[in-house]
């Protein structure tokens, strides 16, 4: 369920199969709305024009947006681990806000893949889309793999599976994030089960000159992943005359 004009907009940009369209009263006189109802249309997607009151009885939200559609989940390719050069996985994060919040993270970062590993909120609940900003449907999610086997494919596939911990790891700018890697955030609260600590290659732990206790988990992947994205470009800039 994609609640909005940008989320819906976003699902068509990335081809996402669009169903159906739901719209309130008044919708349409929004601007860009109307072109957007017409563009589901011509794509083959069925718009109802509802009643007064409908959508707010059927949105989980107090102040739903006047626009609702049904979205086909995207069915990802079997080898998108397999050809991933940077992978985030979601380790038991149960809030549905913070799970959106790292789709939309790992999707601005360049990310190939985001796992929501066994115990992680749903990547589809209308919380999670709506908190990714409709970045679901623009990077690769698989949802409900169990975490070791996961890490374990990753491990085959070369990437270097670095793990986001609070305390006592190394900081992230001491690894080599220009090869293929795998950052795996766990829960809010408890961080990462200990029994996947032989299933990572190194433990980052992000330094922090305030006093506050820990990151949040979107804020801390948002960290690593874009220290991934740093030293990729710093790897890519050709060094200056004189300089190796």
């Amino acid at each position: 369920m994609v609640e909005g004009g940008r989320v819906l907009a976003t699902a068509i940009e990335a081809g996402a199969d669009i169903e159906s369209v739901y719209a309130a009263p008044g919708a349409a006189e929004r601007p860009g709305t109307l072109e957007l109802l017409e563009r589901v249309q011509e794509l083959g997607a069925r718009v109802a024009y509802l009643a007064a009151g409908v959508i707010e009885r059927v949105a989980d939200t107090v102040t739903p947006q006047p626009i609702m559609a049904v979205v086909r989940i995207p069915e990802q390719p079997s080898t998108v681990l397999a050809t991933a050069s940077l992978a985030l996985v979601c380790v038991e994060v149960r809030d549905p806000g913070n799970v959106g919040t790292l789709i939309r993270t790992a999707a601005a970062a360049g990310a190939d893949v985001v796992v929501c590993c066994e115990g992680t909120a749903d990547p589809y609940s209308p919380k999670c889309v709506r908190a990714s900003s409709g970045a679901v449907f623009l990077v690769p999610v698989i949802a409900g793999a169990s975490a070791e086997p996961v890490l374990c494919s990753l491990e085959s596939f070369g990437l270097f599976r670095l793990g986001a911990v609070a305390r006592g790891g190394s900081a992230p700018e001491g690894y080599d994030l220009s090869q293929p890697v795998a950052i795996v955030v766990g829960n809010e609260s408890t961080g990462l089960p200990v029994l996947l600590s032989g299933s990572l290659d190194g433990m980052a732990t992000i330094p922090m000159p305030g006093r506050a206790e820990s990151l949040n988990v979107g804020a801390a992947a948002a960290v690593l992943c874009f220290e991934v994205a740093r030293q990729r470009r710093t790897a890519a800039i050709p060094a200056a005359p004189g300089r190796q």
